[in-house]
């Protein structure tokens, strides 16, 4: 959860380097937190009649975290030693997404690349970069 909410806290920071360990956590309670939304919508009955309509509990989440993750996954791709522009690789369909998978879950570059020293050698114990 602590990885979830410095993810939070740093929306804005699309320089630098995130381990995988940040970015994975993030996204795990990414999806638990949009599961629970799109629970309350139903509950709530904010649905609309299609089945491709989007709640108003899980809408409103979704736009607030659109900035986080994207910081997140920039961040990512510095640490894998990829560039910010990568991320258009996801309008690919299929083929991008698993792009975009299989460098996330590659290992961080060693030593200091072009974004930053590696946080996993400045920070070992921990997720994120204080």
């Amino acid at each position: 959860m602590n990885e979830f909410v410095q993810v939070f806290r740093k929306w804005n920071v699309f320089s630098g380097r995130a381990r995988r360990r940040e970015y994975w956590m993030f996204t795990l309670f990414y999806f638990v937190f949009g599961i629970v939304f799109g629970i309350l919508d139903v509950v709530f009955g904010t649905v609309g009649e299609s089945s491709a309509s989007v709640g108003l509990f899980y809408g409103v989440y979704s736009l607030v975290m659109l900035f986080p993750s994207l910081a997140v996954l920039c961040r990512r791709l510095h640490d894998a030693g990829y560039n910010n522009w990568w991320l258009l690789i996801s309008l690919v369909p299929l083929i991008g997404q698993l792009v975009l998978l299989i460098f996330t879950l590659q290992d961080s570059q060693p030593g200091s690349n072009k974004w930053g020293p590696n946080p996993k050698l400045l920070y070992p114990n921990s997720a994120f970069i204080h």
